[in-house]
C-alpha cells in the first residue's frame, strides 16, 4: 500500500521531524556516492529530497513516482524532472541508469520481484542501486506518525536474500535514523547524538532505515558448451597427405636387365 504523495511530502519539507530525518538519510547517500558528475541518476518511489544534492553535476536527474502514489512537481524553482509511471514499467530505457535510489518504494510494493526485476533492467554495467527499507527491528518501523511505519518492514538478511535472488550483488550496507521517531524538543536536539552514537554501536542499538548498496550482476551463460562440428570441411583448409617421392632412374643408377623367361627344354632328334 502506498501512502499518497500529500502524506510524503508534508512530512519531509513541514514538518521538523520530517526534514531532520531528510537530511540523515541524505547524508548517508552523499557518503555513498560523493558525485555523480555526467550520470544519470533516477530515484524511485518518494526518493526525490535524497536526489537535490547531484542535480548540478548529473546528467540527468529523474524522479519516479508509482501511480497509486501520486506525483508532484520537484524540484521548487527548477525545471520539473518528476515522473508518474507505472510501478513496473519504467519510462527509461534500458542499462542507461548509473545511480538508482529507492525509497518507499520497495516496501510499499504489490509487487516487489517484478519491482526489483525492473530496477535491474534500467541499471547499466557498472552502475549501483541503493535500497532504502525500514528496519523491522527498528523504532520507526513501529510508528504511524512516519512514513517508516507503513509496508513491509524487512531484515538487512531479508533484504540481502531478496537482491541476491534478482541477481544484485551486494557491496555495502548501514544503518541511519536512530534517534526516536518523536517530534518532542529533547529527541530533536539530541538527534545528532543519537545518530553519532548508534554508528559506533550500531550491533546494540537498531537504526530505523537501512541502506544497502548493490549492482548489477550479469551471469555467465551456464549448461554444457556446444561445439560445432563441420561435417564436410573445406578442402583447402584440411592439411594434404605427405606423399612418399617414387625411386627416379639417373645417371648414377643403372637399370637391371631384365631375364628372359626359361621355356621347356628343346627336344632333339635321334
Amino acid at each position: 500500500m502506498h501512502l499518497d504523495v500529500t502524506v510524503l511530502r508534508d512530512f519531509y519539507y513541514r514538518s521538523a521531524l520530517g526534514r531532520a530525518a531528510q537530511k540523515i538519510i541524505r547524508d548517508q547517500v552523499c557518503g555513498y556516492w560523493p558525485e555523480a558528475k555526467s550520470q544519470t541518476v533516477v530515484g524511485y518511489g518518494f526518493a526525490v529530497p535524497l536526489l537535490r544534492p547531484f542535480i548540478e553535476d548529473a546528467r540527468r536527474v529523474i524522479g519516479l513516482m508509482p501511480a497509486p502514489q501520486g506525483v508532484m512537481p520537484w524540484p521548487s524553482g527548477r525545471p520539473n524532472v518528476a515522473v508518474l509511471c507505472d510501478e513496473t514499467r519504467w519510462p527509461v530505457e534500458t542499462g542507461h541508469v548509473d545511480k538508482l535510489v529507492l525509497m518507499h518504494g520497495l516496501e510499499t510494493s504489490e509487487n516487489p520481484s517484478a519491482l526489483l526485476e525492473e530496477c535491474w533492467r534500467v541499471l547499466g554495467p557498472g552502475g549501483s542501486a541503493l535500497f532504502i527499507v525500514p528496519n523491522r527491528s527498528g523504532l520507526w518501523a513501529r510508528s504511524d506518525h512516519t512514513p517508516f511505519g507503513f509496508g513491509r518492514p524487512y531484515s538487512l538478511t531479508q533484504l540481502e536474500a531478496q537482491l541476491k535472488r534478482h541477481n544484485f550483488a551486494l557491496e555495502r550496507h548501514s544503518t541511519a535514523l536512530f534517534q526516536p521517531p518523536s517530534s518532542r524538543r529533547f529527541w530533536m536536539k539530541t538527534g545528532p547524538v543519537w545518530e553519532r552514537t548508534g554508528r559506533r554501536v550500531s550491533a546494540l542499538i537498531a537504526g530505523g532505515v537501512i541502506l544497502v548498496e548493490a549492482s548489477k550482476r550479469v551471469q555467465m551463460p551456464g549448461g554444457n558448451a556446444v561445439r560445432d562440428k563441420v561435417l564436410n570441411p573445406l578442402g583447402a583448409l584440411v592439411p594434404k597427405p605427405k606423399v612418399k617421392p617414387a625411386l627416379r632412374v639417373g645417371a648414377d643408377c643403372q637399370a637391371t636387365p631384365r631375364t628372359p623367361l626359361s621355356g621347356p627344354p628343346e627336344r632333339t632328334g635321334t
